[in-house]
């Protein structure tokens, strides 16, 4: 045990969980790199949690958050802060909404909480309709809609939670349907449950559940589930805390999947627009985040330092096309290593798209997951210097690959090279 892990854990909670029998400590980055104490080098396919967007210690952002640091660091919402008042203005063209308001938080968790109280104030209703196998944050109220039991800790909510069809294409009573009996079949689960309810204040959603395993339902299901909402005046929030900013490739946000009926009442981001930097959001009609009546501030929401960071990473993405990059370079990846899991009994299935990818273990021959697998494949990718994620609602069977949208082809073709390695040495 290193002298730091016996910090960690004689003064840091039991449940904080850390990767690796013998856990990792990374020191510093470059590019989609990273370095370990011991001087170790990883190509690094997980970004801290789809974090690292575009590069480790891209010279951009480290010059525009050296200069604002060197300016102003902090003032809080109580005075006008340029930088945030312009990350929000492109944050609201971007999003689709009309006449669209941003509010600036710290993570997703803390966007979720602020969508939740949002929506279940405009509609006045506590009831949330959530997907199963979801995950929303670790705060009160986002761990009681989240619909993965390893990732909630408490059944008390100040919500209360129903739980719908349709997060996960390939499992449950529905995955032997076609991608439109598959929709329907949902759809119609959906207005049944809202038969023997009180409307719900809105739907939550990731269009593709990153805790989860990176599932996701057919294109155009949320579309149809709108339908269905705007009938009865449910609110409907897309959470792009992982799926935002053009990860998925083909979209800029993950909703656009899912587009026919327009926007999402509610998106709210976080992640990977702050490049390390702790960036949360909402974006909301103005209706919607207008319906609070009693003051309300943040400290730390949209201060200086992390709303430079996110102009300068922002810029960088858009300039530099990372979505068509992700787009490009993740569908190279999803087909080398799709064709790696075909001759694996062990792999169940290779999901995503753009680059979010996810690879679901089990035992070979079955449907039962198979963690023992996955987390010796997560150790035998990090021995040949590969930094791999994991996840999935039946107990984290499935890897995820998550890697900055810069990924070069070369790159991609290094990590899925170990990673093939990793997968043959460990799955049957």
């Amino acid at each position: 045990m290193s002298d730091l892990y016996g910090r960690h854990k004689a003064v840091l909670p039991d449940w904080l969980a850390l990767y690796y029998e013998d856990p990792l400590e990374i020191t510093h980055g470059e590019g989609r790199y990273v370095w370990d104490a011991n001087g170790k080098q990883y190509l690094d396919f997980f970004g801290g949690i789809l974090t690292t967007m575009t590069a480790h210690a891209l010279p951009e952002i480290t010059k525009a958050v050296s200069e604002q640091a060197g300016r102003i660091i902090h003032s809080s919402t109580l005075y006008l802060n340029r930088p945030m008042v312009e990350l929000a203005e492109r944050v609201a063209q971007l999003s689709g909404i009309p006449d669209a308001r941003v509010f600036f938080t710290t993570s997703g968790t803390e966007a979720n909480d602020t969508a939740l109280l949002l929506a279940t104030s405009y509609r006045r209703s506590n009831q949330i309709l959530a997907m199963r196998n979801s995950y929303h944050g670790r705060s009160f109220s986002t761990v009681g809609i989240t619909g993965n039991k390893g990732w909630s800790p408490t059944s008390l909510s100040p919500l209360q939670t129903l739980y719908v069809h349709g997060g996960v294409r390939t499992r449950g009573p529905y995955a032997d349907l076609s991608d439109a009996e598959f929709i329907a079949a949902c759809v119609a689960d959906l207005e049944d449950l809202l038969g023997h309810v009180r409307p719900p204040a809105a739907l939550i959603a990731e269009p593709i559940q990153g805790v989860g395993g990176f599932t996701s339902p057919p294109d155009g299901l949320y579309a149809a589930f709108k339908r269905v909402l705007e009938e009865r005046g449910i609110l409907w929030i897309a959470d792009e805390v992982q799926t935002g900013w053009g990860r998925t490739g083909d979209h800029f946000w993950g909703w656009q999947a899912h587009a026919e009926n327009g926007p999402p009442d509610i998106i709210t981001f976080a992640k990977g627009i702050g490049n390390g930097m702790s960036i949360g959001g909402v974006v909301a009609r103005a209706e919607i985040m207008n319906c609070l009546d009693s003051n309300s501030i943040s400290t730390f929401g949209g201060t200086q330092i992390t709303m430079a960071a996110g102009l300068a990473n922002l810029t960088y993405l858009l300039e530099h096309d990372l979505q068509g990059n992700a787009r490009r370079v993740g569908g190279l990846l999803i087909e080398r290593l799709r064709g790696v899991a075909a001759q694996l009994p062990g792999v169940r299935e290779v999901r995503g798209r753009g680059l979010m990818i996810g690879i679901e273990l089990v035992k070979p021959g079955t449907d039962t997951a198979d963690p023992e697998t996955a987390a010796a494949v997560l150790e035998a990718a990090r021995a040949e210097g590969l930094l791999l994620g994991k996840g999935g609602g039946h107990n984290t069977s499935a890897l995820r690959i998550a890697p900055p949208l810069s990924l070069t082809v070369a790159e991609a073709e290094e990590g899925a090279a170990i990673l093939e390695r990793a997968l043959r040495s460990c799955v049957q």
